[in-house]
């Protein structure tokens, strides 16, 4: 079975069902059960690797990024001179 499809698929809803995941660890439970909701017939061989490229494309995308940037925006504290 060709996964490229559903891998793409998978990937390019991730904004959608991710939207609260904070971390690496959410996003791969999150993709794991958006497969187990949405594709139930996929075996557990298949659905590691789908969970896996997924992951692979979204952290190339750096989808994760932003969440270990804690304070890199937040403005410099006025100093009181």
């Amino acid at each position: 079975m060709d996964l490229r499809p559903l891998i793409a698929e998978i990937a390019s809803q991730a904004d959608d069902f991710l939207a609260g995941a904070k971390s690496r660890d959410e996003g791969r439970a999150g993709i794991a059960e958006f497969i187990i909701a949405e594709y139930p017939i996929l075996g557990p061989a298949d659905r590691k690797k789908v969970i896996q490229s997924v992951m692979a494309i979204l952290e190339h995308d750096d989808f994760f990024g932003t969440q270990y940037a804690t304070g890199a925006f937040d403005e410099e504290p006025e100093s009181e001179m």
